[in-house]
């Protein structure tokens, strides 16, 4: 279960692609940010140093500092004694997350897939798998239909306890083609005992 969170706060760039990128947030989720939407949103014009970013090239050229998404673009700030300041720019976390969408990674689709495969294997209806595992009709399906997330531990007693199978979570990570893109393979596997 995902804990709320009081002030977002950016942990990690999962990967970006075009203006598109997914970070983790302090909560434990992945986001997806279009950043089309956010720099139209805040009032970016075509003629500011700030729309720079509307190019995939410059735009991948940001980084994470301060727990937010950053970007080395000519921009100043005027102190209190008129001195000009060079500052990057950046958008606040919180606003972020506001103008995000929950990423769901494509080994969490899969469960529910593979869920389904396997009870149908098994012979069992919904009812019978919830019966057998400890919870509802209802939760299986929104598992079943991508509708809700699974903790392991649940994963583990519908498997192995309602499906009488094993289960084993591989981990591999995948070389990169892109410097700045970060992603690992994620295999779920169910055994026969």
């Amino acid at each position: 279960m995902r804990r709320n969170i009081l002030i977002p706060r950016i942990l990690k760039i999962n990967w970006v692609n075009g203006l598109a990128i997914s970070v983790v947030f302090n909560n434990g989720e992945s986001r997806i940010i279009d950043f089309r939407k956010v720099l139209k949103k805040i009032g970016v014009e075509k003629d500011t140093p700030i729309s720079i970013l509307f190019n995939p090239d410059e735009f991948k050229k940001g980084e994470l500092r301060n727990n937010t998404l950053s970007w080395d673009i000519e921009q100043f700030i005027t102190l209190k004694d008129r001195k000009k300041m060079r500052v990057p720019f950046e958008i606040g976390a919180d606003i972020l997350f506001q103008n995000s969408e929950p990423e769901k990674p494509e080994f969490v689709v899969k469960i529910g897939q593979l869920i389904r495969e396997e009870r149908l294997k098994s012979g069992l209806n919904q009812q019978e798998l919830a019966m057998r595992s400890g919870t509802t009709r209802n939760y299986i399906s929104r598992i079943e239909n991508d509708r809700s997330d699974i903790e392991l531990a649940t994963l583990r007693k519908i498997i192995e306890t309602g499906l009488g199978k094993h289960l084993e979570i591989v981990i591999k990570s995948t070389p990169s083609k892109k410097p700045r893109i970060i992603k690992e393979n994620k295999q779920l596997r169910v055994k026969q005992t």
